[in-house]
């Protein structure tokens, strides 16, 4: 039985030590190879003083070196934080001095670039390079080290006595408003997400899974632990474009592929005749437009499609079975197994079907809380009524901000984000009602609706939109469908084109909040 996430990898190299684990830039890596890396990298790690419950960086791209580092971690009785490596270096900077990073992995290039702030992290001890350290300056207070000379120190026993309860990663996601929060996963929420998602995915050991999410991500993290619990091979994409991610399918016969909706936009468009290997995909991270929906059918017509919904704070809540997608594809389905979702009023009390509330997930999968902040946890982790009568002791569970609603037979529809619905005129608007509006003209390859500040409104409605590959797009021509398909209380007062793809979050996700900052000063100075 596998209860912590270095297990996920050991327990398969015990029972298939030849399988492929790993494959990067067509070089393979067998379990029980990377099984015996991690075990001596993990006592390196204990060799240059990394304690239980500390924390351990990983600032790469995707390679094989970023799996063993992070597993390596947990492996030592320490915490992995893997940082983006799109992040810049004030935003890796703030990460590691927030969480109290002890070691940081990275390699020589971007250390080079992290110079600045490395004196601010004042818990940083060592930084191991994974390439040669050769030409790096010394750096006050701090051990530089190749990543050779920390894998070949004397292996030894790992005696730290780690729980499925104790912390195993911080994962750091970008709110509405202020810094990155860390949002603090277990063992078991890691462990149990993995076995869930394998579970109603039916993963088994013959999949190979095209890893192009970061690593960062939760959901990114996520086709690492479900391929190692069934003993799958993941194949680890750094991609410059979207079309590298399908030549790659073809080439490495990938079965299972994950992305976000700006990647799959622009996925949908293009050439799937010799990328026909999939069994399945999945989407997260935001709602699929229909036409791109109705588009990966289309070019995937054996390929399983899942719509996934999800949370860093719950790790993974709800799925929408492929069976259901031509029934309800609006829906985000019903929650995953081995957890319950509620929708809830203000006060705690349930909604009826059909009406509007706040998604809550609770199960193993609630994270432990955000680190080091007791405001935003209190405010996101609450507890609800006992579900088991008898019990006196609350149970926490996570309150995600988003508006759903749910249906007779129990299946939920996203509405919106509590902190994206635009207020215009009195009403709600959801962004995501305007912005189907817009795809469904198959002129556009990707659209924002977002809410700007006005005196009469109280917001506009802003949509910032670019055109599919081959077609022309006219701001006039779509705010027409838009009256012809919405009440005047929801048509946009503007219409902005743009050619190029719409900026994106580190996570791949379009920017909405940088996107508001712009519209929002653009507005008010054309409009006093």
């Amino acid at each position: 039985m596998v209860y912590l996430v270095h297990d996920l990898i050991f327990q398969s190299a015990y029972q298939t030590p030849d399988k492929d684990a790993l494959s990067y830039l067509g070089r393979t890596k067998n379990y029980a190879t990377l099984a015996s890396e991690i075990e001596q990298l993990a006592s390196g790690f204990l060799n240059i003083g990394f304690d239980r419950n500390e924390r351990l960086a990983v600032y790469l791209e995707k390679r094989p070196e970023t799996v063993s580092a992070l597993f390596a971690a947990n492996a030592a009785g320490g915490v992995f934080v893997p940082v983006n490596p799109l992040l810049k270096p004030e935003q890796v900077g703030y990460i590691l001095a927030d969480c109290n990073v002890r070691i940081l992995v990275t390699s020589a290039e971007r250390l080079k670039l992290l110079t600045g702030v490395l004196p601010s992290c004042h818990d940083l001890h060592t930084i191991i390079v994974v390439d040669n350290k050769a030409g790096i300056p010394e750096l006050a207070g701090l051990s530089i080290l190749n990543w050779s000379d920390v894998c070949s120190v004397q292996r030894k026993p790992i005696t730290n006595r780690t729980i499925d309860g104790d912390m195993a990663a911080i994962l750091y996601t970008s709110g509405s408003t202020g810094k990155p929060k860390g949002v603090v996963l277990s063992h078991r929420n890691i462990v149990t997400g993995a076995k869930s998602v394998a579970q109603y995915l039916k993963n088994e050991s013959g999949d190979r899974i095209l890893s192009v999410l970061p690593l960062s991500f939760d959901y990114g993290l996520s086709q690492l632990t479900t391929a190692f619990h069934v003993g799958a091979t993941n194949v680890l994409m750094n991609y410059l474009l979207p079309r590298d991610i399908i030549r790659t399918i073809e080439k490495e016969n990938i079965s299972g592929l994950a992305a976000v909706p700006p990647l799959w936009i622009q996925l949908a468009q293009l050439n799937w005749d010799n990328a026909q290997s999939l069994r399945y995909i999945t989407n997260s991270g935001g709602a699929m437009p229909r036409a791109t929906l109705d588009l990966l059918h289309k070019a995937l017509p054996r390929t399983r499609i899942f719509l996934m919904y999800g949370l860093t704070e719950a790790f993974r809540s709800t799925y929408l079975p492929p069976e259901e997608i031509v029934r309800r594809p609006d829906s985000i389905g019903k929650a995953i197994p081995n957890a319950e979702i509620l929708v809830l009023r203000e006060d705690g009390s349930p909604c009826v079907p059909g009406e509007p509330g706040e998604l809550v997930h609770r199960g193993a999968l609630v994270s432990m809380g955000y680190w080091n902040d007791i405001e935003k946890t209190a405010a996101c982790f609450k507890p609800i009524s006992s579900r088991q009568s008898g019990l006196t002791i609350s149970e926490l569970a996570v309150w995600s901000g988003d508006t759903v609603r749910m249906d007779e037979e129990g299946f939920l529809y996203f509405i919106g984000r509590r902190d994206e619905m635009i207020k215009t005129s009195g009403y709600r608007v959801s962004p995501t009602e305007i912005e189907e509006i817009i795809y469904a003209t198959e002129k556009v390859g990707e659209a924002v609706a977002i809410g700007v500040p006005h005196p009469v409104l109280g917001q506009a409605i802003l949509v910032i939109a670019t055109p599919r590959e081959g077609e022309t797009l006219v701001a006039d021509e779509l705010l027409a469908t838009c009256k012809q398909r919405l009440p005047a209380y929801m048509l946009p007062s503007h219409i902005e084109v743009r050619e190029n793809s719409l900026p994106r979050s580190p996570n791949g996700k379009i920017d909405r909040k940088k996107l508001s900052q712009e519209m929002e000063h653009q507005f008010t100075n054309t409009n006093p």
